[in-house]
C-alpha cells in the first residue's frame, strides 16, 4: 500500500504528508529502492530542505498524498 501511494504521488510530483518517527513530515518523494541491510526506502527532500534525505519505510506512518501540492525535483547545476 505504501508502494503504491508513493509511485503515485512520484508520478504525479505531488508532496507527501507523513509521520516519520512520530514527527510530522512534508517529503517530496524522488524514488524507492531499498539500502544496503536490504530494507525498502524512499529518496526524497524532506521540509523543503535542499537535501535529499533517505526515509526508511518501516518509520513511516499516516501517509496523506497532497493533491493541491506540486514540486519541481532539484537538478544541480555545476559551474
Amino acid at each position: 500500500m505504501k508502494t503504491e501511494l508513493f509511485s503515485k504521488a512520484i508520478i504525479n510530483r505531488n508532496r507527501v504528508k507523513i509521520l516519520y518517527n512520530l514527527k510530522e513530515t512534508f517529503l517530496e518523494p524522488y524514488f524507492i529502492s531499498k539500502n544496503r541491510f536490504g530494507k525498502k526506502v524512499v529518496f526524497g527532500r524532506v521540509n523543503n530542505s535542499h537535501e535529499i534525505k533517505m526515509i526508511e519505510y518501516d518509520k513511516i506512518l499516516n501517509i496523506k498524498i497532497l493533491g493541491y501540492s506540486h514540486f519541481s525535483p532539484i537538478i544541480p547545476i555545476l559551474n
